[in-house]
């Protein structure tokens, strides 16, 4: 990178450490959490971020302060994609009232918007803004509720296209997404049958040719919160994957336990459920054979844990 300091590190709450400085992953490799890693950290790219999190308060929009609810106005973060820099300034200079959250998304085809706010309506000075933005912004919700719409946002997963739901859950960036999307296919190999659960869009889905299970997405729709799989339904699976929020998947992890299943593969967004839930698996004998951390937030405090468990 050109940069050997990012010029919001440490006034935004962002990003805990310094991704533009030469010693980021020394340094943030030390907070790794305590795990038997069985391969060495994997390391996104800094400025490949293909989505993130705005904040807009009484007029002021960009990201919040460390620990503070007060707005550091941003209209170009180093972290993201070109994509997303070129139309921030437009976006953060709309004339923002009340409080909420805003999510920039690059998809295939352009930028998609989406706000979240308690109040539950725009005004009409708002929706005129809106309509004057760069054309390259081709989907803006709030609440869900489009203001405008020059097409439906795409997402591409290798070949396959799919649409993305505003506001859905998708990786931070294509280049880690890729990875783990390989490292998943590489461990499914061979496998006759694949349960892919909480498989949102279908990032390992397609690929492995897995029947998925999510609430919202492109599976079976399935609370596996509420109603996870059960032993009895996982006999016809011989490889599990599991990819869930940060919630992690406790009674699902119980079931699998429970099961005969013989792989599963856990890709998990937080080490602290996920230890809670690799302890499960291995009271029904799951034993771990890889554990890999992937740095997929990049300047953040989180890891993305990559594992595979065998019986």
């Amino acid at each position: 990178m050109s940069l050997n300091r990012c010029p919001f590190f440490e006034v935004c709450g962002g990003c805990k450490y310094d991704f533009a400085d030469a010693k980021y992953r020394d340094v943030k490799q030390k907070d790794l959490p305590l795990l038997n890693y069985t391969d060495a950290a994997i390391w996104g790219t800094p400025g490949t971020r293909r989505r993130a999190d705005f904040a807009f308060v009484d007029g002021h929009f960009g990201f919040y302060k460390q620990q503070s609810k007060d707005i550091v106005d941003v209209n170009n973060c180093p972290n993201l994609v070109p994509e997303i820099n070129e139309v921030l300034k437009n976006i953060a200079k709309l004339p923002w009232r009340g409080a909420g959250a805003v999510l920039i998304t690059k998809c295939e085809n352009g930028i998609d918007v989406g706000v979240k706010s308690d109040v539950p309506y725009f005004s009409a000075d708002f929706r005129a803004a809106v309509e004057k933005l760069p054309p390259q912004i081709i989907r803006f919700t709030w609440n869900d509720k489009a203001i405008r719409k020059y097409s439906n946002p795409e997402i591409k997963f290798n070949d396959k296209i799919v649409i993305y739901p505003s506001n859905a859950f998708l990786q931070p960036t294509v280049e880690t997404e890729q990875i783990l999307r390989d490292l998943v296919v590489k461990y499914v190999d061979g496998a006759k049958k694949v349960a892919d659960l909480f498989c949102g869009l279908g990032n390992f889905t397609f690929a492995t040719n897995a029947t998925g299970f999510d609430i919202v997405g492109n599976g079976i729709t399935r609370d596996l919160f509420k109603k996870p799989l059960s032993a009895q339904n996982l006999k016809q699976y011989d490889v599990v994957i599991m990819d869930p929020p940060r919630a992690g998947a406790e009674k699902q992890s119980k079931e699998i336990a429970k099961s005969d299943v013989k792989r599963i593969i856990y890709v998990s967004c937080n080490p602290t459920t996920f230890v809670r839930d690799k302890k499960i698996l291995e009271s029904g004998g799951c034993k771990t054979t890889v554990l890999i951390p992937v740095d997929q937030f990049v300047g953040s405090s989180h890891w993305e844990i990559f594992s595979v468990f065998e019986k």
